[in-house]
C-alpha cells in the first residue's frame, strides 16, 4: 500500500500535500524508510502523544525512493512516440523521388 502511495507522489507534481489520515500514516512510513522528504508535523497533542496530525506535505523523492520505484518498474519505460514516425523532410524526399526507399538524390551507378 505504500509503494502505491510513493508510486503517486513520482507521479505528481511536488510539493504533495495529504490529509486523511491513512495518507499521513503512509507518508511517516515512506519518511521513516529515507525514501522521501516530508513535513509531518507531531501529533496535536505533544504531552499524551496522540491525537491526529493535520496535513503532511512531501517534498522530494530522495535517490534511495528512486531506486526503489525503478526496482518496481516505475516509470514504465517505453520509447517516446515521436521515434516512431520518419521526419518530414525524409518523408517529402521519398514521395518526390518516386516512393524508392532510398535517399533523394542517391541513384544506382552501373559499374
Amino acid at each position: 500500500m505504500t509503494m502505491n502511495l510513493l508510486k503517486q507522489i513520482a507521479g505528481s507534481r511536488l510539493p504533495v500535500t495529504f490529509y486523511r489520515t491513512q495518507d499521513i500514516d503512509q507518508v511517516r512510513l515512506l519518511r521513516a524508510a529515507g525514501l522521501v522528504v516530508a513535513l509531518v508535523p507531531s501529533p496535536s497533542n505533544p504531552v499524551s502523544l496522540s491525537g491526529s496530525a493535520q496535513a503532511a506535505q512531501v517534498l522530494a523523492i530522495t535517490q534511495k525512493g528512486r531506486e526503489e520505484l525503478a526496482r518496481f518498474n516505475y516509470p514504465e519505460s517505453r520509447p517516446p512516440r515521436w521515434r516512431n514516425r520518419l521526419p518530414r523532410i525524409t518523408a517529402r524526399l521519398r514521395s518526390y523521388a518516386g516512393g524508392s526507399s532510398q535517399p533523394a538524390g542517391v541513384h544506382n551507378l552501373p559499374q
